[in-house]
């Protein structure tokens, strides 16, 4: 089995933006979603989202395309509580998606800021960036080359700082 460290922030919405995710059906689709992913072999760290939109910090086996495991992670979700005849109004995701990678250094900020969703949302903390599920020009978003470590010694003893992490 190859070692791989592939990390990502995914968010998606419910189509139209519709607020389908009430309280009481949330669980049963983040539970779906969940299980699809585990399925896949990804990892979920954080699962997280509002009424019309999701976020999913997740890292991803290379060898499964990020956008087939985010079309087959909604369809599974959407298709299954559909058929389970929980609730009159069928639910739908849009098509559209966004989604980020990132270090492993990064993890625990991308888990922090799903897990804190709503409260982002309910304080207008949201950061902008990681909040768009559709089209235009995206900037890339990078740390000034002063933050790399380029030394040599600097970023060997930073990857086996890593190394001890995992």
């Amino acid at each position: 089995m190859p070692y791989w460290q592939l990390f990502y922030h995914v968010v998606w919405a419910t189509k139209n933006r519709t607020p389908l995710l009430t309280p009481e059906v949330e669980p049963i689709i983040y539970g779906f979603l969940r299980s699809k992913a585990i399925k896949m072999e990804a990892t979920v760290f954080a699962l997280n989202g509002t009424v019309d939109h999701v976020h999913m910090v997740v890292a991803i086996p290379p060898k499964i395309a990020v956008a087939k495991f985010i079309g087959q992670v909604k369809a599974v979700a959407s298709t299954r509580f559909n058929k389970s005849g929980l609730s009159p109004t069928p639910f739908f995701w849009q098509e559209e998606y966004a989604v980020f990678s990132f270090d492993r250094k990064r993890l625990p900020n991308y888990i922090a800021y799903v897990e804190r969703q709503k409260e982002h949302h309910t304080q207008g903390t949201t950061i902008p960036v990681l909040e768009r599920t559709n089209g235009g020009i995206i900037r890339a978003v990078c740390e000034p080359a002063t933050v790399y470590a380029v030394e040599e010694e600097r970023w060997r003893q930073e990857l086996l700082l890593l190394s001890e992490l995992t």
